[in-house]
């Protein structure tokens, strides 16, 4: 196992980056090229391991020809690869096996799959019933009118409003029950509408005409979710003058909330015409609250980031966290506790209060769970405490390959070992 030890001698953070492009939006915008038939120019597509792998499964699929055994294709950890190929190969004629790794198996694709069949799709588990290793028998499909479970995983929306316009007759869909990250199945509307497609959104009612995706270059924008982590350091930092190139306040990413919450945890915002600046700015209540519901990718960042600030916190909207890469809510009460945090989580998952004390970083590493967000999101803890220890380092790749690289630049010392 590796393990990398970060120091910081001192509490300031200068100077400027450039962030990854965000993956969320890179993965969508292959699905529709793929969909499209049309091979326009996407420009910055992400870097990150989910962004290589589901370009690397969908050249592979498109490889394929006269099949007469099912393809296997292996979506490792990541959840979109999973979700967005499900429906993508139901409406594509052959046999495939979609598979992944033992964390990869335990996250649930039932409720999306049992919608498939509902519109003619034949796919049966091969392990466990309603997840993971399934066996597709994809073909041309019919859409119609479906309803679904809307409070488990936008994934399994936007899966399905990709390959809409594909169908048949198009597709009608009811979203039932409390939606769970609305700003990612807002992203994927405003995607399919760049490229074409005219969408009927109203309420918890989505309609989409079978019409065709127009061919259009795009440009991929920066990734608001990885600036989360350097919010944290400017909230730990005593000097901070950051700028961060490429952010636009109107975005097509939920996360570019960040701004609204961070001034609460002493961070101002500053828009420029290349980026945004951060400073520090008003010294922090001792009690902060959010529902997480639509931006869960930000509630490790914001979560530790009370915790280093001493600031007592009442979570909510945190449901999802269990089917991450990792069961995120435990993960986050095993390794606070080593730094001096308790937490309180409730039987239905639903919030985490946190009762803050005088943290103190001991010797004991942070286990990050396979979890690239894990472990980004408390390295900045080394700004407050000079140095922390972080198991498994490579997992930043997922989303972030360059976050250790970037670190040094502002003075961060990485030392990599292994034990």
């Amino acid at each position: 196992m590796e393990l990398i030890t970060i120091c910081k001698t001192d509490r300031k953070l200068k100077g400027e980056i450039s962030l990854p492009s965000s993956k969320s939006i890179s993965n969508r915008v292959l699905i529709i090229r793929a969909l499209s038939k049309k091979n326009f120019n996407i420009r910055n597509l992400s870097r990150a391991d989910d962004t290589k792998l589901m370009q690397s499964l969908l050249d592979k699929i498109e490889y394929q020809k006269n099949i007469s055994e099912a393809v296997e294709l292996n979506c490792e950890n990541a959840g979109t690869v999973m979700r967005f190929l499900t429906a993508y190969l139901s409406n594509k004629p052959g046999k495939w096996l979609l598979t992944g790794t033992e964390r990869m198996k335990q996250r649930p694709i039932g409720i999306l799959a049992d919608v498939l069949r509902q519109i003619g799709v034949n796919i049966n588990y091969v392990e466990k019933k309603g997840y993971p290793p399934i066996l597709i028998e994809g073909s041309e499909l019919t859409g119609g009118k479906i309803e679904i479970d809307a409070g488990v995983s936008s994934q399994f929306i936007t899966a399905l409003l990709l390959i809409a316009p594909a169908l048949s007759g198009g597709l009608e869909i009811t979203l039932i029950n409390k939606i769970s990250s609305l700003s990612y199945i807002e992203m994927t509307i405003k995607l399919m509408e760049y490229f074409g497609i005219k969408i009927n959104h109203s309420g918890n009612a989505i309609a989409v005409k079978q019409q065709e995706y127009r061919e259009a270059d795009f440009n991929v924008e920066p990734d608001w979710t990885s600036a989360s982590y350097w919010y944290e350091m400017a909230a730990f930092a005593d000097e901070v003058d950051l700028t961060i190139t490429g952010l636009k306040k109107e975005s097509l990413q939920g996360d570019s909330v960040l701004p609204e919450i961070f001034k609460k945890l002493g961070v101002r915002t500053e828009f420029l015409n290349e980026g945004i600046r951060l400073y520090k700015d008003n010294i922090p209540s001792d009690f902060f609250e959010y529902d997480f519901t639509n931006f869960p990718d930000l509630a490790q960042s914001v979560i530790v980031t009370c915790a280093g600030l001493n600031i007592s916190g009442k979570f909510t909207g945190l449901e999802s966290l269990c089917i991450k890469e990792t069961d995120r809510l435990t993960a986050l009460q095993t390794e606070l506790k080593k730094i001096g945090i308790n937490t309180k989580i409730t039987s239905n998952s639903e919030l985490i209060t946190l009762n803050s004390k005088q943290q103190t970083v001991n010797s004991k590493p942070i286990n990050t769970y396979g979890d690239h967000r894990m472990a980004m999101a408390f390295a900045p803890l080394a700004l407050l405490s000079g140095s922390i220890q972080i198991e498994n380092p490579e997992v930043v790749s997922k989303s972030y390959p360059g976050f250790w690289e970037d670190l040094k630049k502002f003075g961060f010392k990485n030392l990599l070992s292994t034990v």
